[in-house]
């Protein structure tokens, strides 16, 4: 709705381009130093997104492949099962991949979805622009920082929540005392800090490569919201398939689980 409604303004040259038009002067003759402004503008830059990304992509399948062993092992052995039967059919497959890979497709969509967008709406840039081609709406920098950086930051923290969720089964195996306090200490703390700073820095992150666009006169700030929305869309995506079919913690495991606590459950 927010995303139709900017659109319906910048198309329509409505009051709220105006006001816009008028914010996005004021920024870029602002105070922020120039050097760091460019410095987080120069981060929505395909050329270093997509590597920040890909690390993370490479990481989030590394911690993912045990996982899988771990969900076929306890298939074979018979963990899960009703009455410690188990079979196939009562643990969902680890799709280790999925994750990602969607991260991947998510960041890959950004230009088929903003490049039409642009064509269509052909909106001048700010007088920095002058010259460049009508195709400032929405952002492109601002959606492909969002996208990569917030679904990095997602995969982060699944890749985080899933270790703790391993920690937990490990602890629950027979084991030293001391073997279990020791790892206990160790990784939940360290995993609760890595999550927080996740859940800080990339919001930060993103609101600092927005400011550095406008305040280097690339974009006006509608530009960059209207990123923020279609990003916000390809998260939600993103976060919906895997969810529903990654079989590591999501929606399909959780539905399962309650299906097994019903009448016939134990």
């Amino acid at each position: 709705m927010l995303f139709a409604l900017l659109t319906w303004q910048v198309a329509g040259h409505g009051p709220l381009r105006t006001l816009d038009e008028q914010l996005g002067r004021v920024v870029a003759g602002g105070s922020i130093p120039a050097g760091l402004a460019e410095f987080f503008a120069d981060l929505g830059n395909t050329a270093v997104a997509l590597p920040v990304l890909s690390v993370v992509m490479v990481w989030a399948g590394w911690t993912g492949w045990p996982g899988r062993q771990q969900g076929v092992r306890g298939i074979e052995s018979g963990e899960g099962g009703v009455g410690g039967v188990g079979t196939a059919n009562d643990r969902a497959p680890v799709r280790w991949w999925l994750p990602p890979l969607a991260a991947g497709l998510a960041l890959a969509a950004v230009p088929a979805l903003v490049v039409p967008l642009k064509l269509w709406l052909a909106r001048p840039g700010p007088p920095r622009m002058a010259g460049a081609a009508p195709a400032f709406y929405p952002s492109g920098h601002g959606a492909t920082a969002a996208v990569a950086y917030g679904v990095a930051g997602l995969l982060l923290l699944r890749g985080l929540r899933g270790k703790r969720a391993g920690d937990g089964t490990a602890a629950a195996r027979p084991r030293p005392p001391a073997a279990t306090s020791t790892s206990t200490s160790t990784s939940t703390p360290s995993a609760s800090v890595t999550a927080v700073v996740v859940t800080v820095v990339v919001p930060l992150l993103n609101a600092g490569v927005g400011i550095g666009l406008v305040r280097r006169g690339y974009h006006w700030p509608l530009d960059v919201l209207g990123s923020w929305c279609l990003a916000g869309v390809l998260l939600a995506g993103w976060c919906a398939v895997c969810d529903r079919w990654d079989g590591g913690g999501g929606r399909a495991v959780r539905r399962e689980a309650s299906d097994g606590a019903g009448p016939d459950g134990p």
